[in-house]
């Protein structure tokens, strides 16, 4: 049995592919692994231990994995330098940054960049504000779509099907203030679409509230969200929405996205 970044038991399938078992061990890393034994790879990957090492040196050979002088596996730069090829990857944050900067500038606060990924929502850029709220991000992090910001403008602008399967399933709850009644999330996704921004407050962490906008690609369809992230007790969202769909359209607009009116 392997175990999840969770903690939970991960079932050894009886039979997997060559490809299954190689992304396997790479799974078996995540942020709260990221340096492994071969025997924690073997464990948290499903596979005997003869078939860990052979993949193992296989990866460790192409540059996949590297392993450092006291024996541990660690992601190698080889991923990397495939990973920055990823549309809504390096790519991305690239175009974005000039812009995540100007809105760091104008608000002082934690400036986010993210994209969807299933129901979750995917950090892939971080600027960190001179504030104490308390909020648990880096880049690669992932949260549940309904909890954050960003995530309620990808939800909301992800299509009809995935918002109902979304609402379907269990949603998750982080403190008092995370939305759980899908009628009420359906609300808020509605209301997303006709502002323009999501806020989403205390939801994450009692003291923090966000303020999202939409990035849209060449075609208009969202592909990221950014967000500004502040105390609640001094949040000013009518300062803060203006700055941030400004960060929004730069965006946009550097991807290639030609507005056809005044609105988003």
């Amino acid at each position: 049995m392997g175990t999840t970044e969770g903690g939970r038991d991960r079932p050894a399938p009886t039979s997997r592919s060559a490809p299954d078992r190689l992304l396997a061990v790479l799974a078996a890393f995540d942020h709260a692994h990221p340096a492994l034994s071969l025997t924690d790879i073997s464990r948290r990957a499903g596979l005997t231990l003869t078939t860990a090492h052979r993949l193992v040196g296989a990866l460790t050979e192409w540059g996949a994995l590297e392993r450092d002088a006291s024996g541990l596996y660690h992601v190698g730069l080889r991923l990397w330098e495939v990973a920055a090829l990823a549309p809504r990857g390096l790519a991305l944050r690239q175009v974005a940054l000039p812009y995540l900067e100007d809105l760091y500038e104008a608000t002082h606060e934690n400036v986010q960049l993210a994209v969807r990924d299933g129901s979750e929502v995917v950090y892939t850029e971080w600027i960190s504000g001179r504030s104490a709220v308390g909020v648990h991000i880096r880049v690669g992090a992932r949260w549940p779509l309904h909890v954050t910001g960003v995530g309620l403008v990808l939800l909301a602008h992800g299509g009809s099907e995935l918002q109902e399967a979304y609402c379907a399933g269990p949603l998750a709850s982080l403190t008092d203030h995370t939305i759980t009644d899908p009628a009420r999330l359906r609300r808020v996704l509605a209301e997303v679409r006709r502002a323009g921004v999501a806020v989403s407050s205390r939801q994450v962490t009692d003291d923090a509230l966000s303020v999202a906008a939409p990035v849209r690609g060449p075609g208009g369809a969202v592909v990221a969200a950014v967000s500004v992230v502040v105390p609640h007790a001094d949040a000013q969202v009518p300062v803060l929405a203006p700055a941030v769909r400004v960060a929004a359209r730069g965006i946009s607009r550097a991807l290639g996205w030609q507005p056809e009116g005044p609105r988003d």
